[in-house]
């Protein structure tokens, strides 16, 4: 069974920092892009940010600058730190993973179930 369990969720003032973490749980053949999206009620899922697996990375433009993306292969894991949070950042943020779980298996995506960031004003 393969899982994606993510963490570092939670409520901060605006223009303070969290970091989410998501760690690939289970045994996989092959691991690609790692992401963050986020959700909001009444909104669909919007990327944003993604790193490749040669660690090439990719933001929203509403977090350029204040979100780094970044990977530890060794250990599967994917993290998000999140500087200078805004109200606006509030959100469900999902981790995502396009895996392969057997050799000569198609690639599939994962999601982990969510963590909640909340940003007071």
């Amino acid at each position: 069974q393969v899982q994606l369990v993510e963490s570092g969720g939670g409520l901060v003032q605006a223009g303070g920092s969290l970091r989410l973490s998501c760690s690939v749980s289970g045994s996989i053949f092959s691991l690609y892009a790692m992401g963050w999206y986020r959700q909001v009620p009444g909104k669909q899922r919007e990327l944003v940010a993604t790193v490749t697996s040669g660690d090439s990375t990719n933001y929203a433009d509403s977090v350029k600058g204040r979100f780094t993306i970044s990977r530890d292969k060794s250990k599967n894991t994917v993290y998000l730190l999140m500087n200078s949070l805004k109200p606006e950042d509030t959100a469900v943020y999902y981790c995502n993973a396009n895996i392969v779980r057997h050799a000569n298996w198609d690639r599939e995506e994962c999601w982990g179930q969510g963590t909640q960031v909340t940003v007071s004003s």
